[in-house]
């Protein structure tokens, strides 16, 4: 299998940054506990635009596909609540061996 990876583009509403923060953090913390994995990087000259790198180990089980658990489920749509991903933010890639 090979790992998977999306890199989704984020603009998060005025006003809404702290509630996004935290909520990626937390599912980040799942995420690393769960075995996939959540890095967030912000673009400094552009305020509330985000990169989103999620990792897993394969695409089954990629957080863009696999069923997640209620407590990722609800983070999730804390985080759709205060922000809004650019087409094509769930786009799969897959590592090249």
């Amino acid at each position: 299998m090979a790992r998977t990876l999306t890199v989704s583009r984020v603009s998060v509403r005025p006003g809404s940054e702290m509630e996004y923060l935290a909520a990626v953090r937390e599912l980040a913390r799942l995420a690393e506990a769960r075995g996939w994995h959540l890095w967030l990087f912000r673009r400094p000259d552009a305020g509330g635009s985000y990169l989103e790198f999620s990792e897993s180990r394969s695409r089954e089980t990629h957080r863009a596909i696999a069923e997640r658990p209620e407590d990722e489920r609800g983070l999730e749509e804390r985080i759709r609540a205060v922000a809004d991903y650019e087409p094509g933010a769930w786009e799969l890639w897959e590592e090249v061996r």
